[in-house]
C-alpha cells in the first residue's frame, strides 16, 4: 500500500480519486494548473502542488512536471486519472526509475 498518492487529473475525476484514497487512509497530493488554483477539491486534499500554466500541454500533460511534483511531495505513487495520461507509457517509464508507482500503465508491477 502507498502512504501518499499524487493525483494528476482535475475536476470530478480528481475528486473521485481523492475520496477513494481518503477512504483507504492514503494521503493525497493534487497536482493542479494555474487555471484550477481556486478549485474546491484542492482544499480537500492533504497537499496540493502547482504543475504549470493553464495550457494542458504545459501542465497536466507535462510528464516531467508531474514526476517532479511527485518527487518534491514525497508521493510514492501517481494516479493519472482517466485521460491521456492513463495510457502514457512515458509516465510509467518515468515513474519506474524514480521508485514511483504509476497506478495506470506500469512496465513492472507496483510493489
Amino acid at each position: 500500500m502507498f502512504g501518499k498518492v499524487l493525483i494528476a487529473d482535475r475536476g470530478e475525476i480528481a475528486l473521485r480519486i481523492l475520496r477513494a484514497c481518503q477512504t483507504m487512509g492514503i494521503r493525497t497530493v493534487v497536482a493542479y494548473s494555474e487555471a484550477d488554483r481556486h478549485a474546491g477539491y484542492l482544499r480537500l486534499a492533504d497537499e496540493s502542488v502547482c504543475i504549470g500554466p493553464a495550457a494542458a500541454q504545459l501542465s497536466y500533460l507535462n510528464i516531467q512536471a508531474i514526476l517532479s511534483a511527485a518527487e518534491v511531495t514525497d508521493a510514492q505513487a501517481i494516479h493519472p486519472g482517466y485521460g491521456i495520461l492513463s495510457n502514457s507509457v512515458e509516465l510509467a517509464n518515468g515513474a519506474s526509475p524514480a521508485d514511483l508507482c504509476s497506478l495506470a500503465r506500469e512496465p513492472k508491477p507496483c510493489a
